[in-house]
């Protein structure tokens, strides 16, 4: 039996029914921000109101609801979970085994004050790993380290939360953006282009809103040097690789020429006054002189993993991890067969092929994806094979903290299973694409809620890819009609999906278990929502000032 979806389907018309849809996000920020639910809590009660309203408003058959619900909770686990057990776990052998001490001495060697630690780290160092993996990993690894550098946890977890808005649009080597070109036939490199004359708008001033965050303006006028270094190399160096190298490079040059600035900037300078938590020893552990040797060690395994996820990230390489490569190399053809056979695609029962696209008329195909050897969790997982023998790690506690590391976060997966599975049950209701179709209604005012669209899709769903993927198409058809550029229209998307990443359910799991705040998530809710709706609505004003007065930012 087969289901249409049906964007009229309550009352025959298209605003209730998007009333309707908009109940379980609704609910879960009453859940989270309001009644302060732990997070497994509210994701399985918002699980199970979606399921319902797709069952009783929009028709869907139970075993369909169900089924998509499953292939949400799957895709929870691979990927997303994936990467937070293995980040975490990398993190805990380090820290297990004492070398966090020298990595702490090391970053304090650079800089003691904690205002430019978090510069360095949660802008710098997590824009990097955004762009060579994503999907999570750069909030759980940079938060964890600077809970181990003596940040309160959730202190930590918001502003990498924060942080990460700069780098999602290029996330995973240009995954968002590349996604788009096969959707709507748009060339990625033009939406790159036009991705790249927003966001840089933006990404200049993280740099003084984390810091701001942090101590309060005054403060952050204190470092304002190392600031201006940071946001300007990266927004620079951002523009210039989205414009003229593509999607796949900006996060990782913009990160990289960011964290250089900075560092090289900091041998000359250092503020008058060392900021310190109160927490903070009035001696250093700078006095702690570890040799180059020591440092190197310590460092190895986020050297190692960092050489892992930027392979992973190549999409050449991927193929052959998937199992798709078909060139002549004799080991990348080895290494091609044992990833065909880590990689299956089982179809869903119930749901695939099942569900009618109410748009096109087209049957949806429904898989569970287990890609086990091209997750990025993977490939931090031999990062941390490898680490056992650059630590001297017996098997033996390499295993228990490995176990320990699982237990440590059950709750934050089950809470990602469950939201994950609103997603899909949202999108198969075709309760994402009733709200996309109210917005788009909203004729010359469109420029200025386009954006909008792409945060709801990034809030629900966690993935600015899934976004673009799910709104492209609106976006482009919307944009023609109303004579808007379509290249303007997709930029929105991914640039307005780039602000709720911080708010997404699936993010607020991951950053709690990365920094042992498991339970908490409505605090982290409360500390980054306000931050995602003041960026929402600059990318809002960035996106209706380029359609009416500044065309000529257009590519």
């Amino acid at each position: 039996m087969t289901f249409t979806q049906n964007f009229t389907a309550v009352g025959n018309s298209l605003g209730w029914t998007a009333l309707v849809a908009t109940i379980p996000i609704l609910y879960f920020f009453w859940a989270l921000a309001i009644k302060k639910m732990k997070g497994y809590m509210a994701g399985l009660t918002t699980l199970m109101i979606a399921v319902a309203i797709a069952v009783i408003a929009f028709k869907v058959p139970v075993t369909t609801a169900m089924a998509s619900a499953s292939q949400g909770a799957v895709y929870g686990i691979i990927p997303i979970g994936w990467i937070i057990i293995t980040s975490v776990f990398l993190y805990n052998l380090t820290v297990k085994t004492g070398h966090f001490n020298v990595i702490r001495s090391s970053v304090l060697s650079i800089t003691a004050d904690r205002r430019i630690q978090a510069i360095l780290i949660a802008f710098s160092f997590g824009a990097f790993l955004e762009g060579a993996a994503g999907f999570g990993a750069p909030v759980a690894i940079t938060a964890a380290l600077l809970v181990g550098l003596g940040f309160k946890p959730l202190q930590a977890a918001g502003l990498c939360l924060i942080a990460n808005t700069a780098p999602v649009a290029f996330g995973a080597i240009g995954v968002p953006i590349t996604v788009m070109e096969g959707i709507t036939g748009i060339p990625a490199l033009e939406i790159s282009k036009m991705v790249g004359r927003q966001l840089p708008l933006i990404a200049v001033f993280i740099p003084f809103v984390l810091v701001v965050i942090m101590v309060g303006f005054k403060r952050a006028l204190e470092v304002l040097p190392a600031i201006l270094i940071s946001g300007i190399s990266f927004a620079v160096a951002q523009y210039l690789s989205s414009n003229y190298l593509g999607a796949e490079l900006p996060d990782i040059v913009s990160s990289l020429v960011s964290l250089i600035a900075l560092t090289i900037f900091l041998r000359f300078w250092q503020p008058k006054k060392i900021y310190r938590f109160e927490t903070d020893r009035q001696v250093e552990d700078t006095k702690n002189h570890y040799s180059g040797g020591q440092i190197l060690r310590a460092w190895s395994p986020f050297i190692v993993l960092t050489l892992f996820i930027s392979a992973w990230g190549i999409p050449s390489f991927k193929k052959v991890l998937l199992g798709t490569y078909e060139g002549g190399n004799a080991f990348l053809t080895i290494v091609n067969k044992v990833g065909s056979a880590f990689t299956f695609y089982p179809e869903v029962p119930f749901l695939h092929n099942v569900v009618i696209d109410g748009s096109t008329g087209k049957e949806i195909a429904a898989v569970y994806k287990f890609e086990l050897l091209g997750a990025a969790g993977t490939a931090i997982l031999l990062a941390a094979i490898i680490s056992k023998f650059l630590l001297k790690v017996s098997w033996g506690k390499w295993g228990k903290t490995f176990v320990e590391t699982i237990n440590e976060i059950k709750f934050p997966l089950l809470t990602i299973c469950c939201v994950v599975g609103y997603a899909y049950v949202a999108n198969t209701a075709g309760m994402m694409t009733t709200l996309g179709l109210v917005l788009a209604k909203t004729g010359d005012l469109f420029p200025f809620f386009s954006p909008v669209l792409g945060w709801i899709g990034v809030f629900v769903t966690g993935s600015d890819t899934s976004s673009n993927v799910l709104f492209a198409k609106l976006q482009q058809v919307t944009a023609d009609s109303i004579g808007m550029d379509p290249v303007l229209a997709l930029a929105a998307n991914t640039s307005g999906g780039v602000t709720g990443k911080m708010i997404s359910p699936q993010t607020l799991a991951v950053a709690a278990a990365a920094v042992g705040l498991i339970g908490r998530e409505s605090e982290l809710l409360k500390f980054a929502l306000k931050y995602s709706l003041i960026l929402l609505l600059s990318v809002c004003i960035i996106t209706f000032l380029q359609s009416t007065v500044l065309t000529w930012m257009i590519p």
